[in-house]
């Protein structure tokens, strides 16, 4: 790899090394980048490239893989253009001779999109900016705690010179009572409306008022707005007290998340796999994410989309600016105004539906967010919301309520749920079910929760026959740490679990680092789904995980402790095993450990460590509030479409199986699902879908624990073009 960027390699020398397996040990869980990066004015010069050119010649380099923003990636792209000509000049000049002309005629360039402020168009996003949430969102849970205490308003800047991703997400993620950013000017007379908006708050004893601006944000004839601007307004216009908290550099600090090391862990292969199917002919490319889903986009078409933003920003073209974005900024940016801002009573439509929200199952970090995102959709499309306590359970003992506005402010950061929830099944009480739903005039259900949550609804949809109190349009929200629910590759509250294994894993890596010679042996939750036991080992760098999708034996057993064995040769003298508690009835984490400390005395001791219930813990990640408000708001709107639809003669009367949805995401988009066809894409003993997407991954975290094993590539991206989508889309897929 290069020291230093290009400035690497231009100045060639020390700052050009070859690489070993472990000499990138350890680097997973450090933030920032162990090889540097520089701004170099040099390789913008064509002497610059010329030096460049020649320093990589001389090594016999011809593949560049190229991870950086908008700037280094089109500073590549000119590189590989001239690559052909400064070859020739250096050839002329007599530093190199024709044979290397020949031998190393082209250069091949893949790039990965490494920036916090995810302003790169064509990927939903880029390395980094989920670690920069964390950052953010961090700071405000902290201040809302201290904000609580003292009737106050914060104005927080954010990182963002030219694009309002990072404020807009956390606006979103902490429920913001205003949002300054580039691409979404205010109206005229935002000073007004903001102010109103503020003291409504105050007097529906808000103690709290949150303002986000990015540092970019500027009014519709593109004067900036600044933060210290916003704070002399409160405090003029309401005498509000208030502080400016100006994040800064924060956000670019700390430990990647655990969703930025899987991400860029698949992207790193990715780019491997592009290197080497790279013939002259194909344009350079950026690997990056939709969805779920790695694509390959030529690099100077997103190159020239995300300068294309820029210009509609600087014309005033402000709708377009937000287009061009893509379709995940532009859900954010409606799902946002969606939300933060209630409309008068009067304004409202009038539906006379009445729609219930309960969780079911255990609870999950994002819940709360979820039901925030349902009751405001659902008052905004004017029906009346209920919410239910402690899931059917609750339901069939009448703990129903209705549930107003501001009931749920600061819902969105709060772990576990609000409303509580439990795992019983509605079965055994269909028939007061069945009674508080006619008592309460419920006209549609939305239930929140996990695989529970799934085979309530199978149940209600099944005694639809016997009880018409169930024909009513029924919907279903991922929401389980196990991410075990058929029919979407994420539930809400696995990314917090994933979090919360990394983090502990990072801490007891260290401990190992100090003491030589150990290995740990931990247990993760999951059921007898192995998502977190293997995205865990994924994201913290581990040797092995243990799941019960892919049955082992003695003789696996004992390949892995030879392979620490071996390890412990190295100079990484630390192994870290990763188990899912239900993988094995007779290999439990017991025998493992015992095991591991018999056939590894001598060479190394083991320890183990269950991480149990802290997994269900903790504040929401940025993903999960995000993904729990979206996806919730979503499934929200198609109630009002299904009850729009199924209401007949003064009544609501829905019994076909389309009206009892589940609603996943699907690699690149949020798709509804009849739960009567995920019937057969489920295995109800062990409560998994029979086809689990990240198994795929599964040889990845074998290869970068050094094991020798094939990996699928038939799932890799194929180069496409970048799509400029429709309004219309935005509101049908992306997250």
């Amino acid at each position: 790899y290069f020291f230093q960027g290009y400035q690497g390699m231009v100045d060639g020398g020390d700052n050009i090394v070859e690489v070993s397996w472990e000499s990138v040990s350890s680097i997973l869980q450090v933030g920032g980048t162990v090889i540097g990066s520089a701004r170099c004015k040099s390789f913008r010069t064509r002497e610059g490239r010329l030096q460049a050119a020649y320093n990589l010649v001389q090594r016999g380099i011809t593949n560049l893989c190229v991870i950086g923003g908008d700037g280094s990636l089109t500073g590549a792209n000119l590189f590989r253009e001239e690559w052909s000509g400064l070859l020739e000049e250096l050839a002329q000049k007599g530093k190199i001779d024709e044979e290397a002309v020949k031998k190393y005629a082209y250069l091949n360039i893949v790039g990965m999109v490494g920036s916090i402020d995810n302003d790169f168009c064509g990927t939903d996003m880029t390395i980094g900016t989920d670690s920069a949430l964390h950052r953010i969102i961090e700071v405000v849970d902290a201040i809302m705690t201290t904000a609580q205490s003292h009737q106050r308003t914060f104005v927080l800047e954010v990182m963002g010179r030219h694009c309002g991703y990072l404020a807009l997400v956390s606006a979103l993620a902490c429920g913001a009572d205003w949002v300054f950013i580039p691409e979404y000017p205010p109206e005229e007379g935002w000073e007004d409306s903001m102010c109103v908006k503020l003291s409504e708050n105050r007097a529906r004893k808000k103690r709290l008022n949150i303002i986000i601006v990015a540092e970019g944000a500027i009014d519709c004839h593109n004067k900036p707005i600044t933060s210290e601007k916003v704070k002399d307004l409160v405090v003029q216009r309401l005498g509000f007290d208030t502080r400016v908290t100006i994040l800064g550099h924060v956000q670019r600090g700390g430990t990647p998340s655990a969703f930025d090391r899987i991400l860029a862990s698949r992207m790193g292969v990715e780019a491997v796999l592009a290197l080497l199917e790279a013939t002259p002919a194909t344009p350079a490319c950026v690997v990056s994410l939709s969805g779920n889903q790695a694509v390959r986009l030529p690099l100077m078409e997103c190159v020239q989309m995300t300068q294309e933003v820029q210009k509609a920003m600087d014309e005033g073209r402000f709708v377009e600016a937000v287009r061009l974005r893509g379709r995940s900024f532009e859900n954010n940016l409606n799902t946002y105004k969606l939300l933060s801002h209630k409309k008068p009573d009067a304004e409202l439509p009038k539906t006379n539906f009445n729609v219930a929200v309960l969780n079911v199952g255990a609870p999950a970090a994002g819940m709360n967010a979820a039901v925030r995102a349902a009751v405001r959709v659902g008052i905004t499309e004017g029906h009346k919301m209920f919410a239910v306590i402690d899931g059917f359970e609750g339901f069939a003992r009448g703990k129903i309520k209705e549930i107003s506005w501001g009931d749920v402010g600061g819902w969105t950061g709060q772990g576990g749920s609000i409303l509580g929830t439990k795992r019983t099944l509605p079965a055994k009480y269909l028939e007061k079910i069945a009674d508080q739903m006619r008592t309460n005039n419920i006209n549609a259900l939305m239930v929140i929760g996990g695989f529970e949550a799934y085979l309530g609804l199978l149940e209600l949809s099944a005694a639809r026959e016997k009880y018409d109190e169930f024909c009513v349009p029924m919907v279903m929200v991922p929401a389980t740490v196990s991410n075990n629910v058929p029919g979407s590759d994420f539930s809400i509250g696995a990314d917090t679990a994933l979090n919360t294994i990394t983090d502990t894993c990072d801490r007891i890596k260290q401990s190992a680092s100090g003491t030589k010679r150990r290995v740990f042996i931990i247990e993760t939750m999951g059921g007898y789904c192995g998502y977190l036991a293997n995205m865990g080992a994924l994201a913290a760098g581990a040797d092995a995980a243990y799941i019960f999708e892919e049955q082992f034996d003695i003789r696996e057993l004992q390949a892995n402790v030879e392979h620490l064995t071996e390890k412990m040769k190295t100079s990484i003298q630390r192994g870290l095993v990763l188990r899912n508690e239900n993988c094995n009835e007779n290999y439990t984490t017991d025998f493992i450990y015992q095991l591991y400390s018999e056939e590894g005395k001598g060479v190394f001791d083991c320890r183990k460590n269950v991480l149990g219930h802290m997994q269900q813990g903790g504040a929401p990640s940025p993903f999960d509030r995000n993904f729990g408000t979206k996806i919730s708001a979503k499934a929200m709107q198609w109630i009002s479409k299904k009850l729009k639809e199924t209401y007949r003669k003064g009544k609501v009367f829905a019994n076909t199986d389309d009206s009892v949805c589940l609603l996943g995401m699907r690699r690149r988009n949020l798709v509804f699902q009849p739960v009567a066809e995920l019937k057969t894409e489920t295995d109800f003993v062990h409560r998994i879908p029979k086809e689990q997407w990240w198994l795929k991954l599964r040889p990845l975290m074998k290869i970068l624990a050094k094991y020798k094993t094939s990996y699928d590539v038939s799932d890799s991206g194929q180069l496409e073009h970048v799509a400029m989508h429709s309004p219309k889309e935005a509101e049908t897929g992306a997250i």
